[in-house]
């Protein structure tokens, strides 16, 4: 869960600078070499299927209920689920399960009000939904900034990660680190497409199942199996004593709670590389089933991660070679999860679970490229530059030429990006796609009264907003480039940037009085059919 990863990268420096100098963990370097080969194996059997676009976008849409619900787990739950919020419940107490219950939330919505929809309007992509109706070329255009811009930043943040994990993990210079992740992700999506990508993030979720499930078994054994105990030692020797259960220990302010909420609500709602899965799949009753086998495994995971992060209090918090989770093994103060399962299982355990927390970052990572490079093959080279006219051969390989370009640029940034305070991109993330892609997709599939215009301006003022308001907060307005007062007060921007996109596609859409929204209209009615009965919709979305 991307607001998470800000505990991961406060302490990336000192993770890198620990790391470096330590010796090599041989169970982290098995079980991570075990990844890697199994899925290159993978990735080979996946290329000799993989020959079609509808192939390499969505597996030619053959993925099963439960594959899919288990690779959507996986591609959602980023290694901020596994190091972030144990540690924001360590630091924090019940205030970091606002982000996890914010994230469990979202998906009865996508369940029972997404799912159906847009299995049936869409083929590849949320943005086949959005121009099922309208003028394709210019709100194509203008939803792939959106979308490409909530991929990058999520890009960006999850490779920073994973160059820091691998440090930690077995002493490689950053760069490489950097290099050879962007590398595995380049070798899974080009030759494997959504077929390989699937079940890298199945074996992901298996594993992160596993590690967290071992975690805590582990931890409730310390505690002689009794929950009470778990809360009522963290309680006794924290130093917030009873107030780390009660409400604002981390966000005080009712409008940050707020904002933090339509963030975390909206914000995975709109994340394209978890819609694109919902196409994989051969009709929209699996798709249901894919969202509720996803729903399983994301809120077993946080309840884990909850006995986890209270039980860590207790155990680390005084402990002499823990103390304040601030030195030991993981350098950085916030992974306690890492410290955690030292103390419980050595270096074996902590080998690990740091394996499986880079399997989860590399996981996340192949989803993202994929969905970046359907976006710029499907959306904008088939759809927007050649209009309709692209042929299947050309279009996949621009997407192949696309995730090599993606790959690339990803070292780039990850370099760039080594010392920075990477938080405020996370947060982009998560504020573009609920303020710019959510409030259109919902609009576009629920409101009759939506034309081409409204849909261009909401996104854009969704998108701008977000990213300005961004810009002007304390994030980067006083940490990064070092004023003494943000402009705009909260972290989050969600608060403003959403309902500002929704009512500006209102506004205009009302305004629009063409011949041409009169016609978007009336085809609400047919997208409506179509989204009821399912059968040939995505053709009639390609015409």
């Amino acid at each position: 869960m991307l607001l998470l990863l800000y505990p991961v990268f406060a302490g990336a420096d000192t993770v890198a600078e620990t790391g470096a100098g330590k010796p090599v963990n041989v169970t982290a370097m098995v079980t991570f070499l075990l990844f890697v080969f199994s899925t290159l194996l993978i990735t080979w059997w996946a290329a000799r299927r993989t020959r079609s676009r509808k192939e390499f976008y969505v597996a030619g849409g053959g993925i099963t209920a439960w594959q899919n619900g288990i690779a959507i787990s996986g591609d959602f739950m980023s290694a901020a689920t596994f190091l972030g919020l144990t540690s924001l419940l360590f630091f924090s107490g019940t205030d970091g399960m606002m982000l996890a219950v914010g994230a469990v939330a979202s998906w009865p919505i996508i369940l029972f009000l997404i799912a159906e929809r847009l299995r049936n309007l869409g083929r590849y992509t949320f943005i086949d939904v959005i121009s099922f109706r309208l003028d394709q070329r210019p709100i194509t255009m203008v939803a792939a900034l959106g979308s490409l811009a909530t991929v990058i930043f999520y890009l960006i943040s999850q490779l920073v990660g994973a160059g820091k994990l691998i440090q930690l993990l077995f002493g490689l210079d950053y760069v490489w680190a950097v290099s050879g992740i962007s590398m595995l992700m380049i070798a899974y999506v080009t030759f494997g497409g959504m077929l390989a990508t699937t079940w890298v993030q199945i074996i992901k979720a298996f594993l992160l199942v596993l590690g967290c499930t071992l975690i805590a078994l582990l931890m409730l054994q310390h505690y002689r199996f009794d929950l009470d105990a778990v809360f009522h030692s963290a309680v006794q020797v924290h130093p917030r004593g009873w107030d780390l259960v009660a409400p604002g220990g981390w966000l005080t302010e009712p409008v940050s709670v707020i904002s933090l909420g339509l963030t975390a609500l909206l914000g995975f709602i709109g994340l394209p590389h978890i819609l694109m899965r919902i196409f994989t799949v051969k009709d929209a009753k699996t798709a249901r089933k894919s969202a509720f086998y996803a729903i399983a495994v994301i809120t077993y995971v946080n309840l884990l991660m909850l006995i986890v992060g209270f039980g860590a209090v207790s155990l680390i918090m005084f402990n002499p070679d823990y103390q304040n989770a601030a030195g030991g093994l993981a350098g950085g103060r916030n992974m306690v999860v890492l410290h955690t399962a030292h103390f419980l299982g050595g270096d074996v355990l902590l080998g690990f679970v740091s394996a499986v927390a880079f399997a989860t970052i590399l996981a996340v990572v192949s989803g993202l490229t994929i969905s970046a490079a359907a976006t710029i093959a499907h959306d904008l080279y088939a759809k927007s530059i050649k209009q309709g006219r692209a042929s299947e051969k050309s279009e996949l390989l621009v997407s192949r030429c696309a995730v090599i370009a993606i790959g690339m640029l990803a070292i780039l940034f990850g370099i760039a990006f080594e010392h920075h305070n990477v938080i405020f991109i996370t947060n982009m993330a998560l504020a573009v796609a609920g303020s710019a892609n959510a409030p259109i997709l919902l609009l576009s599939m629920y409101w009759r009264g939506l034309t081409t215009r409204g849909a261009i301006y909401g996104c854009l003022a969704g998108l701008v907003s977000s990213v300005s308001l961004i810009i002007l907060g304390p994030q980067v307005w006083v940490d990064v480039i070092g004023m003494e007062k943000p402009v705009f007060p909260y972290v989050y921007p969600t608060i403003v940037s959403a309902p500002l996109a929704f009512v500006t596609a209102w506004l205009l859409s009302r305004a629009d009085n063409s011949a041409r929204a009169d016609k978007e209209r009336e085809a609400f009615a047919g997208q409506y059919i179509c989204s009821e009965i399912g059968a040939g919709a995505s053709e009639v979305a390609s015409h």
